[in-house]
This record gives C-alpha cells, structure tokens and sequence, in this order.
C-alpha cells in the first residue's frame, strides 16, 4: 500500500507523464458521457483542455459542472499499471483568466511536442474553446487496488 507522505508525488508524477485524460461528463438528463481529451497541468488541481463548445463533453459542462477525470497509462500490464482518479468542477475559462491559461496550456504543449497557442485559438470566430476543471478530490491507486486520498 502506498504510505500517505508517498501519494502526492506519485500522483503528481502521473499527471506529468500524461499526455491524456478521460473526462466523465453528464447531461441535463444524467446521461454520462466520457471523452479522452489532450491536457495540460501545472500543479495537479487545475487541468486544462482545448474543446469545441459543441462537443457532447462541452454541452454537458454547460448543463452540469461536476466532472470525474482518470489518468492511467493503458500500456501497462493488468494489476501493475498507476492511475489517479480526479472529482472536478469544470467550466470554460473566463476571458479575465484566459491569458495565463492559455500560457501554461501552451507551455506544457510544447514541452510535450506539440505547437504552441494562442489567446486567438481559443476566443471571438475560433471553434475551439479553452476550458478548466479544478480539483475537489484527487486520489491515486494503489498496489492494492485502492483509490487512496491526495492532499
């Protein structure tokens, strides 16, 4: 089992060697809804995405803020792999906001290979959209199969 002072820093360690999460959504109706979407984070409670507003995930955040996300690496064998379980509240980032989002988001993307962005990819005739969940619960899984709490 992992020992409480070791679950921040492998938690930590699991986001930042994701390129990927999956994000739980439900609609109006309670319909769930997950989508694997690229994400950026500079301290683990606070995860960004790049999103059009049209898309299921995004309609549903409209409707409903609160979001489950999991972070795993799929590639490992059965019973070994680490992964981090997340409860969230999540929106569009605010326009007042949007520049520092978009600077860590953009950051981390290019740390990771990919292009750099800009405030004008996300706002005014641009189709995608930047959006935010911030971190209520965070937890890590444990040798024993067990979501153990992040503080």
């Amino acid at each position: 089992m992992t020992a409480a002072g070791d679950r921040r820093p492998r938690f930590d360690a699991i986001v930042a060697a994701s390129s990927y999460m999956t994000i739980a959504t439900a609609g109006a109706d309670g319909s769930p809804w997950a989508s694997p979407v690229w994400f950026a984070s500079a301290d683990g409670r606070e995860f960004l995405w790049i999103s059009k507003p049209g898309a299921r995930h995004s309609r549903n955040i409209a409707a409903r803020p609160e979001v489950a996300i999991a972070i795993f690496d799929s590639s490992q064998p059965p019973g070994t792999g680490a992964g981090v379980y997340v409860a969230a509240d999540a929106a569009p980032v605010p326009d007042a906001e949007l520049d520092d989002a978009v600077a860590t988001f953009s950051r981390i993307s290019q740390e990771g290979g990919a292009g750099a962005f800009a405030r004008s990819d996300v706002e005014g005739e641009a189709p995608h959209r930047m959006y935010r969940a911030v971190a209520r619960e965070r937890y890590v899984l444990s040798s024993r199969d067990e979501r153990l709490a992040v503080t």
